[in-house]
């Protein structure tokens, strides 16, 4: 395999495993704002950012696409989504029950292995929260997302939170440091996770609940103090 950013001559396998690591820098990028809403995003230029192949990179972005964090425009080419308060408030209609859904799956489906990361990811939620590292929390609630997905067991959940998560973030990241408290938030999150470690169902669902309770809040702030970009 050659060492050069732009070469796309991988194996499949490569190939796959390089397109997961585009989207993960591409999502970070944009979850955090590193790209601002309305960017015009040049492959050519993602291609020498990251030191990934065209390829990967193209289909990061159409992944990306999918789940509304990109817009793929005719003749305009590809644009980092707008932000919207009045979508993000329909997005947690969908989050608070399927994330109700998904932790109580996990909880009755997830391996020992998984429930001892669920168990891991609670304690990294406590540091954040500790540490107020924003950073640190965003990349342990991405992998606790993503955890929840693969612990409940049930693809067509995994395809409806997939289309919410990026943007849910990628909202809080925008408006945290003025409408929200970042320890709390993080501790939530811990909570949940550590009810789903625990294999309560009923727990990890009432954790749930007062996570997005806390979510819903913070994003009916943002209009409250005419905070919508």
């Amino acid at each position: 395999m050659s060492d050069s950013p732009t070469a796309d001559a991988e194996s499949p396998a490569e190939q796959g495993s390089l397109t997961d690591e585009a989207y993960r820098q591409l999502e970070e990028l944009i979850v955090t704002l590193q790209l601002e809403p309305g960017t015009v995003l040049s492959e050519s230029a993602l291609v020498k950012r990251l030191g990934i192949g065209r390829t990967p990179i193209r289909e990061a972005l159409q992944r990306l696409g999918r789940e509304g964090l990109v817009a793929i425009l005719p003749r305009r080419g590809i644009l980092v989504a707008e932000i919207n308060v009045e979508r993000q408030l329909k997005i947690l209609e969908v989050r608070r029950e399927l994330e109700r859904l998904m932790a109580r799956l996990a909880c009755r489906r997830g391996s020992d292995d998984e429930c001892a990361e669920f168990a891991e990811i609670a304690e990294g939620m406590d540091r954040a929260a500790h540490e107020d590292d924003d950073i640190v929390f965003m990349r342990f609630d991405r992998q606790l997302n993503n955890l929840l997905s693969h612990a409940a067991r049930n693809e067509f959940a995994t395809r409806a939170m997939g289309l919410t998560q990026g943007l849910s973030r990628r909202f809080w990241y925008l408006h945290y440091k003025r409408v929200a408290d970042l320890p709390r938030c993080a501790r939530l999150h811990a909570q949940q996770a550590r009810a789903v470690s625990r294999r309560n169902p009923d727990e990890a669902a009432e954790a749930t609940e007062h996570l997005i309770d806390y979510v819903e809040n913070f994003t009916r702030a943002t209009l409250d103090r005419g905070a919508q970009r």
